[in-house]
């Protein structure tokens, strides 16, 4: 059976084109999504197969993207550990009872991810059935430093006050911490390539917020045993990393390196190094603007890719709820066309 286009990609083999996909393209883009929405809350989504492999599948037949990437929040697992997690609108995730201290770690419970995940997983194999070979499917895990950020806030921040000053003034708790998140979420993405994932990828959102030392001593090692556990090609993405803190992810693992839009993709490759794949990277608010400025810019990314083996189009970010979905699927259609010169 002939390996999905992304996979290939990921592996840095020739291929005919340049697969693309978006990152959050289920959801609120799309007035299909929202039509479920309407009748289901998002963990009553994530938490029906059935539902869940709908949601996923949906932006797949719209745009005719080379991938489906599994419809979940990144606070799923930790749901699995006994954490209560109410999505805000507007806010994002919000702890029940956070993070203070070693009692509140060790109330923290790994489980196998079947005892938790079995929706999610079923999930996972219908879509795999449903989609076509050469289509992947992403299974997505959020990265073990965020995640643990939102269980000590509370809730979202931009600083990060008290994750920090926990990780300085005790970091015996912090790696605690990060310890059982590292085994929870290896578990997950392991599960989830049994499953029928092609590829998984870790989603480090707040990582940007580190310097290349704190990262090195408070994250590598965690998000180094996620990555290993997938057995599947692995994309390893964290917004707002300077040249310096995404050279120390790439040391991290990760057979693709995702780049946010605010690095141009050569110099960011440049960065990672041309033995490994890269992803990227459109800014996601440039498909808010004219027809005209999307394909210039589109086509600025392809160019700087250069027509080299390893790139998967994508944006620098999630899709922002704004976009028009035709936009998406122009887009598409644009970098499926594209020349790619191999």
């Amino acid at each position: 059976m002939t390996e999905p286009l992304l996979v290939r990609a990921l592996r840095r083999e020739p291929t005919e084109r340049t697969p693309v996909w978006f990152m959050r393209q289920a959801g609120r883009s799309l007035p299909e999504y929202r039509a479920i929405r309407e009748r289901h809350s998002f963990f009553e989504v994530a938490g029906t197969p059935e539902l869940c492999a709908e949601v996923t599948l949906q932006p797949v037949r719209r745009h005719g993207v080379d991938a489906a990437v599994m419809f979940a929040d990144i606070m799923s697992p930790v749901l699995g550990m006994g954490v209560g997690v109410e999505l805000v609108e507007g806010v994002g995730p919000v702890i029940e009872r956070r993070i203070e201290g070693a009692a509140d770690v060790e109330r923290l419970v790994v489980r196998a991810a079947e005892e938790w995940a079995g929706p999610i997983l079923e999930a996972v194999r219908i879509v795999r059935a449903e989609l076509e070979p050469e289509r992947a499917v992403i299974g997505f895990c959020g990265g073990p430093f965020t995640v643990a950020g939102y269980l000590v806030e509370g809730r979202p921040s931009r600083d990060f006050p008290r994750t920090k000053a926990l990780m300085y003034r005790e970091p015996a708790v912090w790696h605690a911490l990060m310890e059982r998140l590292a085994d929870q979420f290896a578990a997950y993405v392991a599960a989830k390539a049994a499953a029928g994932a092609d590829a998984i990828q870790l989603f480090d959102s707040w990582v940007g917020i580190l310097s290349p030392q704190d990262y090195a001593e408070f994250v590598a090692p965690w998000s180094r045993r996620v990555l290993e556990a997938a057995g599947v090609p692995t994309i390893h993405f964290g917004t707002g990393a300077s040249s310096p803190l995404l050279a120390e992810m790439a040391r991290v693992g990760g057979d693709g390196i995702g780049l946010d839009w605010r690095i141009p993709l050569d110099g960011g490759w440049h960065v990672v190094g041309h033995d490994r794949a890269v992803q990227g990277n459109l800014d996601p608010a440039v498909l808010l603007g004219p027809w005209e400025r999307v394909e210039a810019a589109a086509l600025d990314v392809l160019a700087r890719a250069g027509g080299r083996p390893g790139h998967v189009f994508n944006l620098g970010h999630g899709v922002l709820p704004q976009t028009e979905p035709d936009v998406l699927t122009r887009l598409a259609y644009l970098v499926r066309e594209a020349r790619s010169g191999r």
